[in-house]
């Protein structure tokens, strides 16, 4: 059995798709960020970064495996199971390039977009002008990517997409759009369809509805 301790939050949402993908079975534990679950001493046992989500795989080999950091555990699950990340080569290049390109690049502007604007205590046009210019810029080069591959990694779905998709997902967070992105547009419609993808978002967004 896998354990996933998650909310209704970008990162979190990740692995649930990626299990659903996988058809791996797994229960989902809520860590209420809203009220500081994740500073909880029980959860802080799991991940002393005080950050969701975390994994435990109960079956792993060597023993239960207690892992953190979402593109970790996807690449975990994808080795696992052999899905969503090619065995070597260039394509499984590309999928780590995007993994990586996500974490550097979209990951940091759309998380500081969204805090400037809805969390700090008072406005600071300098970091907000920052970090949106930066955020539209890193989906225009999605944009530009997906206007001659199918996927972000290729022309099948990979790992990355899914990292991709959880920052998307919860994109009025940041206030982008996809208005000048049609080809981003295309992609995130093209997963928003898919039944694991929708099966994760529902069970990721039930989280919350506490």
């Amino acid at each position: 059995m896998i354990d996933v301790y998650a909310f209704a939050t970008p990162n979190s949402v990740k692995v649930p798709i990626a299990l659903e993908e996988m058809g791996l079975d797994y229960t989902l534990h809520t860590v209420d960020i809203r009220y500081g679950g994740q500073k909880d001493p029980a959860f802080l046992a799991l991940n002393p970064n005080g950050k969701v989500p975390v994994l435990i795989d109960q079956d792993a080999d060597g023993g239960p495996l207690l892992l953190s950091e979402s593109a970790a555990i996807l690449i975990y699950l994808a080795e696992k199971t052999g899905k969503l990340l090619p065995a070597s080569g260039a394509p499984r290049a590309r999928v780590f390039e995007q993994l990586f390109f996500h974490g550097t690049a979209m990951g940091p502007a759309f998380g500081n977009a969204g805090f400037f604007q809805k969390f700090a205590p008072e406005p600071i046009p300098l970091a907000i002008d920052r970090f949106m210019g930066e955020a539209n810029r890193v989906i225009g080069v999605l944009d530009t990517l997906l206007a001659t591959q199918r996927f972000v990694a290729g022309d099948e779905l990979s790992i990355a997409d899914i990292a991709n998709f959880g920052w998307l997902w919860k994109r009025e967070f940041v206030g982008v759009n996809f208005d000048a992105t049609p080809n981003l547009a295309r992609w995130f419609a093209e997963l928003d369809e898919r039944p694991a993808f929708r099966t994760a978002v529902a069970k990721t967004s039930a989280l919350a509805a506490g």
